[in-house]
């Protein structure tokens, strides 16, 4: 079981935080090397690339729900329990792949065409995801394996994976986008068929990491692999609050950004910008996000309630001071961050005026997610998922107002990032200041 030293929490978030930065970095050069490749393409693969990560994270909501199991038994010294969950896990993951994959092929496209403004846009974004739609099954892997890893507290490896993936992500983004290296030029299908690929790397290393590991006989992995309604239920009951959680949190972004791409090219074009520095700034808090989830599920499996408060203090504390320097770095160099993401001058001042605005919201989120993960990792997920009901809900209806009522600048559009993570922080903080929430059994 995990300490909450400060070292030993920064053990933990820190291979995580370096992964979730490669991941980022990965993200960056997608946009960097499309927006040099043309417009439209970029514009489309930021547009399609936030519909693919809506169904993405919620498979992944359904692996935290897993990760919180696995850690609580760890917590309880069930050892034996995890390679049945680990088992589960896949087979549901699988299901869900599979259901997802089939509306990015026969739902998806029509309703791009029939809400874009700008149909070469929607084409490019069917072209985008009918490709990508393949790393579903990919990630299938990729998550549960992840969640094992996370729920024990095993990080470093996960960095070496998203190096890895990193690498060949680059290499064949440069020769499937441009036509370099012997490769065909792909343009926006290059960038899609080069994530998967480079995701099907990482999924295949980390799979046989876990499978010819000394972890496989400690925790019964790979022996599970048979349907159990009862141990399916299990991780249905946690997960899939969590999965609607991230369908409801990405998107409600994508509608977002459809709303965005109905008032412009101009405000498309810098909102990408802002998306793509966002996955930057954001490193610390998904990071800490996770730590929080494994050591608050771990330590309430122990019955050890008292140490909470001071894991909490502990992880705010240190991911804001991450948080700080990140933002700083944008301060500081503003046009240097956003011309590597898009060289283009006529976007260059809105990007730098909305990023130095919105930096005050990151920090009220990196504070509130604290107390998010903590009810995540109580195993109370379907409260989590009532809380980002109501915030989305008043994100949706704001955003609606600024868009398409008042019509306001795209800045000042941008201003309801605000209005989503200061309601987080108070419904969460509420909650766990007046209900009953470390008895939870899961």
């Amino acid at each position: 079981m995990l300490d909450f030293k400060y070292l030993s929490i920064l053990k933990v978030a820190i291979p995580l935080m370096t992964s979730s930065f490669i991941q980022a970095i990965v993200t960056i050069t997608d946009t960097a090397f499309l927006s040099r490749y043309n417009t439209l393409s970029f514009d489309a693969s930021g547009n399609a690339g936030m519909l693919y990560m809506t169904l993405f994270i919620a498979m992944m909501g359904m692996s935290d729900g897993s990760q919180i199991l696995m850690a609580r038994r760890i917590g309880q010294n069930k050892l034996k329990r995890i390679g049945l969950i680990f088992g589960t896990s896949l087979i549901t993951l699988f299901g869900l792949a599979f259901i997802f994959y089939c509306a990015l092929h026969w739902v998806i496209p029509s309703f791009l065409h029939s809400v874009s403004k700008n149909q070469t846009i929607a084409s490019l974004q069917v072209d985008f995801l009918s490709i990508r739609s393949y790393s579903l099954f990919l990630g299938v892997f990729l998550l549960v394996t992840q969640a094992f890893l996370y729920a024990t507290g095993k990080t470093t490896i996960v960095v070496i994976n998203a190096l890895l993936v990193a690498l060949s992500n680059v290499i064949l983004d440069y020769g499937l986008i441009f036509g370099q290296i012997g490769l065909p030029e792909l343009g926006i299908k290059g960038a899609a068929l080069a994530s998967t690929i480079a995701e099907g790397i990482g999924a295949f290393f980390l799979t046989a990491y876990l499978f010819f590991g000394k972890q496989r006989k400690k925790y019964h992995l790979f022996s599970h692999f048979v349907f159990r309604l009862k141990s399916v239920i299990e991780l249905i009951k946690v997960g899939t609050p969590m999965l609607l959680q991230g369908v409801f949190s990405l998107g409600t972004w994508t509608v977002f950004f459809i709303w965005i791409e109905q008032m412009g090219e101009f405000e498309l074009t810098v909102s990408q910008n802002i998306r793509a520095i966002y996955f930057l700034i954001f490193i610390p808090i998904w990071g800490f996000a996770t730590t929080t989830k494994t050591y608050i599920s771990q330590y309430i499996g122990a019955k050890r309630f008292d140490d909470i408060k001071i894991i909490q203090r502990r992880i705010q504390l240190l991911t804001m001071s991450v948080l700080a320097l990140i933002v700083l770095a944008c301060v500081i160099f503003p046009y240097q961050i956003i011309g590597a993401i898009n060289p283009e001058q006529e976007y260059l001042v809105k990007t730098k005026d909305i990023l130095l605005f919105i930096a005050g919201s990151t920090f009220i989120f990196g504070f509130s997610s604290v107390y998010v993960q903590t009810i995540s990792g109580s195993g109370n997920t379907f409260f989590t998922f009532l809380v980002e009901g109501v915030c989305v809900g008043i994100y949706i209806i704001v955003a609606y107002l600024l868009v398409k009522v008042f019509k306001l600048d795209i800045f000042w559009v941008w201003s309801v990032e605000y209005i989503y993570f200061i309601s987080m922080g108070l419904i969460s903080i509420g909650y766990l200041k007046f209900f009953n929430w470390k008895e939870k059994v899961i």
